[in-house]
């Protein structure tokens, strides 16, 4: 018998144990592949809720629609995992070992798992939400990307910083919100008319449109030197003007003061030279 004539027996009984399979475990097959169909438009009908409640809970769309995609993919395999065993297939050797390399890949995965819990635990908890700035072990910035593994962080520089969610989870985080406020001073001579510097300042936080009206700016004395009043002035701002608003309430208070004819000083120190006869 030639090889050609040995491989054709060879298909031709694949294909009689193929077609003998499918007329003895047919009705297994077609109720496997009806509990596929079942299952996905469960999934769908579940994803659809968990979108829905997620929306109304004010998360964030990208991480609503992860976590959707997460639900459907549990619901399909264990699904699949049905009609299998309705096929005929043994499954618990196959829960078996994917229990058992699940364990493995845990194990291997100790630190992608533990960013997973921590990105979770941050999306539920919500400690902060896109937009706000936070301050965590050292690093700071405004909040631009919350993912499962990592949240991204945008620094005042415009560079950007990449935190593990394991380490933001059980630390000592400071959250500033939304809106900051600047801690600004300007020096003033002590013969100046203390009211009018403060008006010109306070006109000045009033007419710069970065600065928030609410809460109130906060313009008073907050120390005395050797050669100057030193004037406190702290607006609000939102995050994204705090690096742009010193320069401009800056260049407006120098201004407003030259048209007043208020007086800066420069430091001055007054040195007496005496001389000793012995």
């Amino acid at each position: 018998m030639t090889n050609q004539a040995a491989a054709g027996i060879k298909t031709s009984e694949l294909t009689d144990r193929i077609i003998f399979y499918f007329v003895e475990h047919g009705l297994q097959i077609l109720t496997a592949i009806i509990i596929m169909g079942i299952g996905v438009l469960f999934a769908r009908w579940v994803g659809n809720i968990i979108h829905r409640w997620l929306r109304s809970k004010a998360f964030d769309e990208p991480v609503s629609v992860l976590i959707v995609r997460i639900v459907k993919l549990l619901i399909v395999v264990f699904v699949g995992i049905m009609a299998l065993g309705q096929m005929g297939v043994q499954i618990t050797p196959l829960i078996a070992g994917i229990g058992v390399a699940g364990v493995g890949a845990s194990l291997a995965m100790q630190g992608i798992l533990g960013n997973l819990v921590a990105g979770l635990t941050i999306i539920f908890t919500k400690p902060f939400t896109l937009g706000e700035y936070i301050e965590v072990l050292g690093v700071y910035g405004q909040v631009i990307e919350i993912e499962l593994f990592s949240t991204t962080l945008l620094h005042v520089d415009n560079s950007r910083v990449i935190v593990p969610n394991r380490k933001i989870v059980g630390e000592i985080l400071h959250n500033y919100g939304k809106i900051r406020q600047l801690d600004l001073s300007v020096p003033i001579a002590y013969r100046t008319d203390l009211d009018a510097a403060l008006s010109v300042v306070k006109k000045i936080l009033q007419e710069n449109p970065h600065v928030l009206q609410e809460p109130a700016p906060v313009v008073g004395i907050a120390s005395l030197s050797e050669s100057s009043i030193s004037v406190a002035v702290r607006p609000w701002v939102k995050v994204e003007d705090y690096v742009l608003s010193p320069v401009e309430i800056y260049q407006s208070v120098i201004d407003g003061f030259r048209d007043k004819e208020i007086e800066i000083p420069a430091p001055r120190r007054e040195v007496r030279i005496t001389n000793n006869t012995i």
